[in-house]
């Protein structure tokens, strides 16, 4: 991991022990100081100079964007979804963005915090210690919840979230950003001043390189099309998600073809597939199954010398992605709040995968913790795009271009640049429903375009092609890393699953549903990570 674009920062606030401060800043990547008090302590792998500077006051922010000059914490947060360090001679806070996109990691040591962008060298401070909290989530709906990690002693700091030191106490600040304070109304936006806006956000990229990869969704073709529109120097590409049709390839070339717009595919190589998985996984720090497949196509966009442009939050934002009807008809916060988890969970997979108790224990514990991460939306108007933008938007999807095109390249997301966000949250979901909103938006932007077929609306027949993620390199690593599950956690996995692994590799292929699939990829990572840290699990015992 190079840090191109994004610096690696670590410090610390509080009363700072200077050998373990130490510790942290040697057992990750090269840093040099960027600030060192009594109080507060941070570094940077590049030069990291603060936005503001004045007497007894400081202000510092890591990220794509950051502000010119001093304002209050959770103006930064949300406005430039950046986290950073501020102090004004009484106080320093630490603090996220206000979505937390870009992770912040911490230990707390006595009456001082120990911060990291990586978990890993936080590892140094503490035993490696297994949160069954977190596993739960990351197996059941694919990434973690709150401020859960794998690791029980290393915890992440929630968007919106700020760690304070004053008059000696450190405390935890949680604020509520701007798109949840602001009144519940609809403001009657139309698709017209939707698209008018992206152009706004796009001015901030004039004469610049852009890579723009479409899809052949929703998303990309409104981002391509809006681009190609300005005039800009945009070029897209297209890679296979590996969902066994690629109809995003051919419907990626007739969007560029008619746009105008260079485009270039990403082929995969199956035999490369385990090597990819275990790259991301550990690149990403065990935190999601999600994204093998981007691996290719990361390793691209680092060379290019281009700016993606991802459309990162688009879905809930504009199509209401992942809000279920039972989530549009509940009429208690209960109902709502269970068809929402139930959207973000993975169904039930053709046979137990889990034993009967641990599925229970799983099932309660990421209900619980999907009730403590959303409950600051319960009663919202956007209450249900925001419970995905807060959950599987920022801690899952967001990995791709946050942790594998950066912190090497540089990453746009026009859609949540503060303007954009604000304009599509206040269109209500109803306006949304069966993606009526999106199209109008998308005719809008270029109606021929707009008339292309989409991976959002299939209506021809899909040709099947094999998968990586299914094919004989990928079922040997994962029948291993299942043989580690197996052997560490007996009682994790059903009397059923226990058979299949029993029967080689090969008796993985009877699991080819989308379902099926993914309670593989999230229990294969749960045995990469055993695997991983054998030597320094000291308890693996479950708590059911």
């Amino acid at each position: 991991m190079q840090f191109n674009v994004r610096p690696y920062v670590c410090g610390a606030l509080g009363r700072i022990d200077t050998a373990i401060l130490g510790k942290l800043t040697a057992a990750g990547p090269r840093v040099r100081p960027a600030l060192q008090q009594a109080e507060a302590a941070l570094f940077s792998s590049t030069p990291l100079p603060p936005y503001h500077r004045a007497e007894g006051a400081f202000a510092f922010a890591w990220g794509e964007r950051r502000p010119a000059g001093p304002e209050e914490w959770i103006s930064v947060a949300e406005t430039y979804e950046a986290p950073g360090l501020i102090g004004d001679g009484r106080r320093v806070t630490l603090h996220t963005g206000g979505l937390g996109l870009v992770d912040v990691y911490y230990v707390r040591h006595g009456d001082a915090v120990y911060f990291s962008s990586l978990i890993q060298p936080l590892l140094s401070l503490v035993p490696v210690a297994i949160d069954w909290s977190a596993w739960a989530s990351i197996i059941q709906v694919t990434f973690p919840l709150g401020e859960a990690t794998p690791y029980s002693e290393v915890k992440r700091l929630p968007g919106s979230s700020a760690l304070v030191f004053e008059h000696d106490r450190l405390t935890t600040e949680r604020r509520l950003p701007r798109w949840l304070r602001t009144e519940p109304y609809e403001s009657w936006i139309s698709p017209e001043e939707i698209v008018e806006l992206l152009h706004e956000v796009y001015r901030d990229y004039d004469g610049r390189k852009l890579l723009v990869p479409v899809s052949g969704g929703y998303d990309s073709r409104l981002l391509a099309s809006v681009a190609k529109a300005r005039g800009m120097d945009v070029e897209s590409w297209t890679t296979s998600p590996d969902d066994g049709n690629d109809t995003d390839i051919a419907f990626a070339r007739s969007i560029t073809r008619e746009l105008g717009i260079p485009h270039r595919v990403i082929t995969q190589d199956a035999a490369d597939y385990p090597d990819d998985a275990v790259e991301v996984a550990r690149r990403l720090e065990y935190l999601t199954p999600h994204h093998a497949w981007y691996a290719p196509f990361a390793k691209e966009v680092h060379g290019a010398g281009r700016i993606l442009v991802d459309g990162l939050a688009g879905g809930p934002l504009l199509k209401n992605f992942m809000v279920s009807g039972a989530a549009l008809e509940a009429t208690t916060q209960a109902e709502r709040s269970a068809a929402v988890l139930d959207s973000l969970s993975l169904g039930a997979p053709t046979q137990p995968f889990l034993s009967k108790v641990a599925a229970q224990w799983v099932e309660e514990t990421v209900r619980e913790q999907f009730a403590a991460a959303t409950s600051m939306m319960h009663g919202h108007r956007a209450e249900l795009p925001l419970s995905v933008l807060h959950t599987r938007t920022v801690r899952g999807i967001a990995r791709s271009a946050v942790n594998l095109v950066g912190p090497e390249a540089s990453f746009a997301a026009p859609f949540i640049h503060p303007d954009f966000f604000d304009a599509a949250l206040s269109v209500g979901v109803a306006r949304k429903a069966q993606g009526r909103f999106y199209r109008e938006v998308l005719h809008a932007a270029n109606p021929r375009v707009a008339a292309l077929p989409s991976t959002n609306v299939i209506k021809q027949p899909l040709q099947r092609i094999p998968l990586r993620s299914t094919a004989a390199p990928a079922r040997n690593y994962a029948h291993s890393m299942l043989e580690t599950v197996v052997s560490r956690v007996p009682g994790l996995l059903s009397d059923e699953l226990h058979e299949v692994v029993a029967g080689g590799p090969d008796a993985l292929t009877r699991f080819n549903s989308w379902n099926d699939r993914f309670w593989v990829r999230g229990l294969v990572l749960f045995g990469l990570w055993l695997n991983d840290h054998e030597n320094d699990l000291r308890d693996v015992a479950a708590p059911f």
